[in-house]
């Protein structure tokens, strides 16, 4: 997968939220969002990942900047995920990969001594107009958010 860069447009996406609404990137025009990618609800990385999210929500929202989480799992784990974790921003269902790919977000990685294909932690921060702000590849969970805090300058 090609990773995208700075500068360029981000690719725009529809994907189903949490209840099933449709979620479109162009429902965020002329705002900041931070359009993460996690492989899996409800895991101890992607839960670290997500309440750190939740926590910080209100001092990325005051700086302008919206969340969205998105992942391969179907609209029910991800309503289970967010009731369960008090999670407040929209997690969109990616079954097909088809945005993590176009995102640069899929691909292998290795877990427990094995290597597969699948969803990459990672973060891509798309500007008010479109354009990729900030793109972070193979993130660790922990600790994430305060250093795109730091990246982004947000207090």
């Amino acid at each position: 997968m090609t990773q995208l860069q700075p500068g360029i447009p981000a690719p725009s996406f529809t994907l189903p939220d949490a209840s099933g609404s449709k979620v479109s990137l162009a429902d965020y025009a002329g705002r900041n969002v931070v359009v993460y990618f996690y492989p899996k609800a409800a895991t101890p990385g992607c839960t670290t990942e997500a309440c750190d999210f939740r926590d910080n929500l209100n001092s990325l929202q005051a700086a302008g900047f919206d969340v969205v989480g998105i992942s391969p799992d179907e609209p029910e784990a991800l309503q289970d995920f967010a009731e369960a974790e008090s999670l407040t921003f929209p997690l969109l269902s990616d079954i097909d990969n088809e945005v993590a790919k176009a995102y640069g977000s899929f691909g292998e990685k290795e877990f427990n001594g094995k290597t597969f294909t699948g969803t990459l932690r990672s973060t891509v921060v798309v500007d008010p107009e479109g354009n990729v702000r900030l793109a972070e590849y193979n993130v660790d969970g922990k600790g994430h958010v305060a250093r795109l805090r730091e990246s982004l300058g947000v207090n």
